[in-house]
């Protein structure tokens, strides 16, 4: 569908446009309408061509190792998605869809060279637009770094496994050692006191039988407690790696688009330098 030159003009990147430069980008870009939920592009399409939120809703998402959706952004009305991958030409690495009635401007490579050409500060515009999806991932990285590997693994633990914390957490405090000493104290006391109608009289073999058996209990308790342990620290050290990994990607991706972009602009403004 053909573009209304005045639908530009409420695009903050085209609002630099003369009405002659609108007139000619409105009948070079097209309008595309989509239906709730409907798919915009999904990862891996061609990214021949990138979209302008005019009205509606649209999450743009990207899967992580966990095969969860992870939104990376969701454009305002006026604001560019698809845009990078449209300018580098390759594939798309999120998927974009319509969460409701959503109406967009679809422009391709040709038509940003046709803006630069007659409006080469709009190139500025466009920096703009890559640093604002470079936070995006900055902030996608921090976010998924805030997954807590406790509440990852509690959720998957099972009920031997949380009794087996409980009782190391309780064994390894001080309420334990106090409660104990104090009960071992009355327990020796009440003994020695009661002499020979004692039931366990010196040198207290009941009681060393009932502690030899808390302590062939609790020790395989605690190593179950701390083999848990290991699996919170493997898994943290697993995190830190993913996501320093994934901020490195991003960070590289990201400034080789701004580079193109730079290539592209500097190119524009040679040309236009050798016409004048």
């Amino acid at each position: 569908m053909a573009c209304d030159p005045n639908m530009l003009n409420q695009v903050p990147l085209f609002a630099l446009l003369d009405e002659e430069e609108t007139a000619v980008l409105a009948g070079q870009v097209g309008v595309r309408t989509f239906a709730p939920r409907q798919r915009i592009y999904k990862i891996g399409d061609a990214g021949g061509q990138a979209y302008v939120m005019v009205s509606g809703a649209v999450q743009v998402t990207t899967i992580d190792e966990d095969h969860q959706d992870v939104i990376v952004d969701e454009p305002a009305h006026g604001e560019f998605f698809g845009f990078a991958s449209m300018l580098e030409q390759t594939p798309h690495q999120t998927n974009a869809t319509a969460m409701e009635d959503t109406v967009c401007i679809e422009v391709d490579r040709d038509d940003i060279a046709v803006l630069l050409q007659r409006k080469p500060h709009a190139g500025m515009d466009m920096l703009s637009v890559l640093g604002r999806q470079f936070h995006a991932a900055q902030q996608l990285v921090r976010v998924r770094a805030t997954r807590n590997p406790n509440e990852m693994i509690e959720s998957e633990s099972t009920v031997g496994e949380r009794i087996a914390d409980a009782v190391a957490g309780f064994g390894g405090s001080w309420t334990f050692i106090i409660t104990f000493l104090a009960l071992l104290c009355v327990y020796t006391i009440i003994n020695l006191a009661l002499r020979a109608s004692a039931w366990d009289p010196y040198p207290f073999i009941l009681l060393n039988l009932f502690l030899s058996m808390l302590a062939a209990l609790q020790a395989p308790v605690i190593m179950m407690s701390q083999n848990r342990q290991d699996t919170k620290d493997r898994l943290r050290g697993e995190l830190d790696y993913a996501v320093n990994r994934r901020s490195e990607t991003e960070i590289q991706g990201l400034a080789r688009k701004l580079n193109a972009l730079s290539d592209k602009i500097d190119d524009v403004e040679e040309l236009l330098r050798e016409k004048s």
